[in-house]
């Protein structure tokens, strides 16, 4: 199964949630994008747009997921695989 890179996952240096979060998503092949938002203002800026102010947060097409939740995550990647032709 190739999932596509539209996973995005927004995390902080010292965080042991983003670390647990990104060793999940690892072992489960899920390929994402990290934007750390302590080495890059930019991705905190984002992240605060999108009205969020705590990491890890997981952006999956238009679902937003806080936390390492792996039902939420398998759903949304089924969703988005689903609704790509």
């Amino acid at each position: 199964m190739s999932v596509n890179s539209c996973v995005t996952v927004y995390s902080g240096t010292d965080c042991i949630y983003c670390a647990q979060l990104k060793e999940y998503l690892n072992q489960q092949n899920i390929v994402f994008v990290e934007k750390n938002i302590d080495l890059n203002e930019q991705y905190a800026a984002e992240l605060k747009e999108m009205g969020m102010a705590t990491v890890p947060l997981t952006v999956i097409g238009d679902k937003k997921i806080l936390g390492l939740n792996p039902t939420r995550i398998k759903k949304a990647l089924a969703e988005l695989n689903g609704t790509a032709s």
